[in-house]
C-alpha cells in the first residue's frame, strides 16, 4: 500500500498526463484513503472546469479585441473617406463642402475649428481657401481673422510677414475680398509687431506698396523699375503724416528686388496670377479710399482714390492724373 504522498503524486501525474488511463481504487486502501483520493480526483475534474473556463474566456475577450481593432480601422477608413470628399467638395464649393464635413461631424461649427482646418490646408486647394476667407458673411469674417490669429508675425519684417502670409492662400480676385483680408493682415502684424507703425492704415497701405514693388520690378513688360530712392520718396507721408524711416523701406525695397513674391500655383487664370507672377500680362492698380499708390510716375505723388484693376498697357502710369 502507497503512503498518502505517493497517491498524490500519481493523481497529479494523471492531471498532467490525461492520457494515461485512470486506475480503479485499490482494493488495499482504508476507507479514509479512498475518501482523500476521491476529493483529489474531484478536485482535478474541478480545475480542469476552471481552466477551460478562463481558455473559453481568453478565446472571447481575444475575439472581441480583434472584431474592436477591425470596427475601429473601418470607422477611420470610413472617416478619412469622408474627410477626402469633404475636401474634393471644398475645392468644387467652399460652403458646401464645410457644410458637408460640419453635417459629418469631421468639422466643429466654430470659427476657430474651420480657420486650423484651412491653416492646415492639407489637400485643399489655395484658390478655394482664399475665396472662402474673402467672403462678407459676419462668419466668415470672424474665421478669417481666427485664420489670420494662427499666423506668428512677431520680429518678422513686413515683406517676411507678407510672404508667410500670402503662402497659406491665394487672394481672391474681387477687390472688397483683398481689402477685407488685407486689413485682417494688417491688424495682426501690427498685434505682432506694436510700435513699428504709427497704426494699421499705415501696415495696409505699405503693404499694398510693396506688392505694386514686386510687379513693378519683376514684370518684365514694365520698362521703368523703380529705384529704392523712388520707392522712399513714393511712400512718404504714410506713417500718419509722418515718415518711415529709410532704412526700413531701404531692407523692404532690397528684399522684394532680391526675390519676388512667390505662391503656391492652383489651377485657374485670375487676378491673382497678374498681381503677383511678373511675368503675366497685366498689372494690378489699387483704387478705392485716399491710400497713396505705390505706383505714381516720379512727378505727380500724392493721395489718389483708386480701386482694384487690371491695367493692359503695362508702359503707362498707374496714377489717376496721368
Amino acid at each position: 500500500m502507497g503512503t498518502v504522498s505517493e497517491l498524490c503524486a500519481s493523481s497529479f501525474q494523471a492531471f498532467l498526463c490525461p492520457s494515461v488511463a485512470a486506475k480503479a481504487v485499490p482494493s488495499d486502501l482504508t476507507p479514509e484513503e479512498c475518501q482523500e483520493l476521491e476529493n483529489i480526483r474531484r478536485r482535478k475534474q474541478e480545475l480542469l472546469a476552471d481552466i477551460q473556463l478562463l481558455k473559453d474566456e481568453i478565446a472571447e475577450v481575444t475575439n472581441e479585441i480583434e472584431n474592436l481593432g477591425s470596427t475601429e480601422e473601418r470607422k477611420n477608413m470610413q472617416r478619412n473617406k469622408q474627410v477626402a470628399m469633404g475636401r474634393k467638395k471644398f475645392n468644387m464649393d467652399p460652403k458646401k463642402g464645410i457644410q458637408f464635413l460640419i453635417e459629418n461631424d469631421l468639422l466643429k461649427n466654430t470659427c476657430e475649428d474651420i480657420a486650423q482646418f484651412l491653416y492646415k490646408g492639407e489637400g485643399l486647394n489655395k484658390t478655394a481657401i482664399g475665396d472662402y476667407l474673402g467672403e462678407r458673411d459676419e462668419f466668415n469674417i470672424q474665421v478669417l481673422h481666427a485664420f489670420v490669429e494662427l499666423h506668428e508675425f512677431t520680429d518678422l519684417n513686413l515683406v517676411q510677414a507678407l510672404r508667410q502670409f500670402l503662402w497659406s492662400f491665394r487672394l481672391p480676385g474681387e477687390a472688397q475680398k483683398i481689402d477685407r483680408m488685407m486689413e485682417a493682415f494688417a491688424q495682426r502684424y501690427c498685434q505682432c509687431n506694436p510700435g513699428v507703425f504709427q497704426s494699421t492704415d499705415t501696415c495696409y497701405v505699405l503693404s499694398f506698396a510693396i506688392i505694386m514693388l514686386n510687379t513693378s520690378l519683376h514684370n518684365p513688360n514694365v520698362k521703368d523699375k523703380p529705384t529704392a530712392e523712388r520707392f522712399i520718396a513714393m511712400n512718404r507721408g504714410i506713417n500718419d503724416g509722418g515718415d518711415l524711416p529709410e532704412e526700413l523701406l531701404q531692407n523692404l525695397y532690397e528684399s522684394i528686388k532680391n526675390e519676388p513674391f512667390k505662391i503656391p500655383e492652383d489651377d485657374g487664370n485670375d487676378l491673382t496670377h497678374t498681381f503677383f507672377n511678373p511675368d503675366r500680362e497685366g498689372w494690378l492698380l489699387k483704387l478705392g479710399g485716399t491710400y497713396p499708390s505705390s505706383l505714381l510716375c516720379s512727378h505727380c505723388w500724392g493721395f489718389v482714390s483708386f480701386a482694384f484693376l487690371i491695367a493692359g498697357d503695362e508702359s503707362h502710369c498707374c496714377c489717376c492724373c496721368c
